[in-house]
């Protein structure tokens, strides 16, 4: 979906927002930028997303503005991730990595925030080893702080969880997929994630020992996140559709046919209400 370059109103800073003087911006505007992106999103425009981004990398070089350039860098880290562009998402992990360094933000929450979104890159890419070094330091920063949201140890955790099983070690595995289940349920909408880290079981107990040997498990695990994506959930229409969406296939993979359907038509609602 295309929906055509950026409009001026899509940029264009108001007078005394992140500015000196009128017109003259010292900084991007870093809530505009991730709001403008969640809406391309919310209707799957990847290439609109990426002409957003790179208008505002390009933007945040001229102004010498490194913590936008970080911003802008970890959202790009997102979005080659979804997209299946290897080279460029490994490219930008590397930027946004440097910036942390030189910017000096290490051990601050929002550095956590970029490590868990690089290691998630490095993990999608069979890049595991690296991936599980980046989430350990990332698990330190948001331990170390008291004011980290639950919701971030959550995916934390669950993507952690996720490496290990590339690993192959499932110990660590499942010891960390409780944590993610136990850290959704102090969210609000948590239920979502909880459903997705449940299918992450399922295949990681899939892949320890097979169907025959988990199969009681393993259909215990599809009926909670059936149950969990089922209730009411407070939480934005695009957001949910896209958690719909990327449950559908797993319980395609195991025989839930309906429960697929039901997710995917839902998706596809959601999608065009956002």
């Amino acid at each position: 979906m295309d929906h055509g370059p950026l409009k001026l109103e899509d940029y264009q800073e108001s007078c005394g927002t992140s500015a000196g003087s009128c017109g003259v911006p010292k900084h991007i505007n870093q809530n505009r930028v991730i709001e403008k992106m969640d809406e391309y999103m919310s209707k799957r425009d990847y290439a609109g997303a990426e002409r957003h981004l790179n208008y505002w990398l390009s933007e945040a070089q001229y102004l010498g503005d490194l913590r936008g350039e970080l911003t802008v860098r970890n959202e790009l880290i997102g979005h080659f991730r979804k997209t299946g562009n290897r080279e460029k998402a490994l490219e930008q992990v590397d930027k946004a990595l440097a910036l942390l360094d030189k910017l000096e933000l290490n051990g601050t929450i929002s550095s956590g925030t970029v490590l868990v979104n690089a290691a998630t890159a490095l993990n999608a890419f069979d890049e595991n080893e690296m991936s599980m070094e980046l989430f350990l330091k990332a698990l330190k920063v948001y331990i170390g702080n008291e004011s980290t949201d639950p919701s971030l140890l959550g995916g934390l955790y669950n993507n952690m969880a996720l490496t290990c099983c590339a690993l192959e070690d499932y110990t660590h595995a499942k010891i960390y997929f409780r944590e993610a289940v136990e850290k959704m349920s102090e969210v609000p909408a948590g239920e979502l994630e909880q459903a997705i880290t449940y299918l992450n079981m399922a295949d990681c107990l899939l892949k320890d020992g097979g169907m025959e040997q988990n199969e009681s498990k393993i259909y215990d695990l599809l009926d909670k996140a059936e149950e969990a994506l089922l209730r009411d959930h407070d939480a934005e229409d695009g957001y949910i559709a896209f958690v719909f969406e990327k449950c559908a296939p797993v319980f395609s993979y195991y025989g839930y046919f309906k429960t697929a359907e039901d997710l995917k038509n839902k998706a596809e609602e959601l999608y065009a209400r956002a």
